[in-house]
């Protein structure tokens, strides 16, 4: 049985990520407040070193590797942003990196990855999903003897997700009513929910999950995690078919709501977070935002907190995204 993780862990793991990551702002935003008539901040994680929150439970779970495990090299799975974090700290640290693709993932996120860890990755491009590519790249990492970095079912990797809630309650002024998080794998939410039901129980942490791939809701309904037989990978940052144990079993503690927006919403909110507030996000980084929509009537006058996952969209979608989104705006 699985307990919330606890702030400790956390506080340990944003003293080794101090002088790694980037402690991005939280910006309130004055577009969305006027808009939700209440007070909206943004936290940046788009402007993290590699676009993306996930370097700090990469960096986090492969610093605290035994040497020799280190010396051995490492392997993970990813769409991209674990991928990138993963890559980065393959540099930093001077450690050899395999690191596994689906053959879907966005060139953008492909060529990303390279240059994050230049000669210290290989990356090998397999299977249609994440869920194939996983478990190709576990088979290759028993086989070479190396080690496996979750992209979330993992103590470290969400202890290092959690030190975002930290940087919140660090930078934060006011008391904070909601906490909103994108949700794929669980690493984030489990992380940052654990963080703030330790410290500020008040604070209510709502998920988000796109419609077409949503495991934790899945999960939640049957009491465990269960394979989703079919996702949509639009939103490819949270497009996991299976919520990770770990995360189902801490985030289960405090979730107060889960909320599911359709795909095409999403696009919806990503053109309006360019031409509005002039943010770049990648689909995963426009849910929490993208659920203010559903919030509506129950935000006026209060503290909301939308994490920003990620940033790293890729230009060549713009013709689909813009499409999806005037699809949306038709039936509303």
């Amino acid at each position: 049985m699985h307990t919330s993780i606890a702030s400790s862990k956390i506080k340990s793991a944003y003293n080794t990520l101090k002088p790694i990551v980037r402690h991005t702002p939280l910006q309130l935003d004055f577009y969305l407040s006027q808009k939700y008539q209440c007070n909206v901040y943004l936290k940046r994680e788009d402007l993290q070193i590699v676009r993306s929150f996930k370097l700090r439970g990469a960096y986090y779970a492969i610093s605290q590797l035994p040497l020799l495990k280190k010396e051995s090299g490492i392997t993970c799975a990813s769409a991209g942003n674990h991928a990138q974090g993963v890559a980065y700290t393959c540099k930093s640290l001077k450690i050899k990196g395999i690191i596994f693709m689906p053959i879907t993932t966005p060139s953008q996120k492909i060529s990303q990855v390279q240059f994050f860890g230049g000669k210290y990755v290989e990356i090998k491009l397999v299977g249609e999903s994440f869920d194939d590519c996983l478990e190709t790249a576990q088979h290759y990492t028993m086989k070479h003897n190396m080690s496996f970095i979750p992209p979330f079912d993992s103590e470290n990797v969400i202890a290092g997700q959690g030190t975002v809630a930290m940087e919140i309650i660090e930078d934060s002024l006011l008391p904070i009513d909601y906490v909103i998080v994108p949700i794929g794998g669980g690493g984030l939410i489990s992380g940052v929910g654990s963080f703030f039901h330790e410290k500020m129980p008040q604070t209510k942490i709502v998920g988000v999950e796109p419609s077409g791939a949503a495991s934790m809701s899945a999960a939640l309904s049957a009491g465990k995690p269960v394979k989703l037989q079919e996702i949509n990978k639009f939103v490819d940052g949270a497009a996991v078919a299976q919520i990770g144990e770990h995360n189902y079993e801490q985030s289960r503690i405090f979730l107060e709501k889960m909320i599911l927006v359709s795909e095409d919403q999403v696009c919806s909110t990503i053109l309006e977070m360019y031409t509005k507030l002039g943010i770049v996000v990648e689909p995963a980084g426009a849910l929490s935002i993208t659920a203010l929509d559903e919030m509506k009537s129950n935000i006026i006058g209060k503290n909301i907190i939308c994490i920003v996952s990620g940033g790293n969209n890729d230009i060549n979608r713009l013709e689909e995204i813009k499409e999806r989104s005037l699809r949306y705006e038709n039936l509303q």
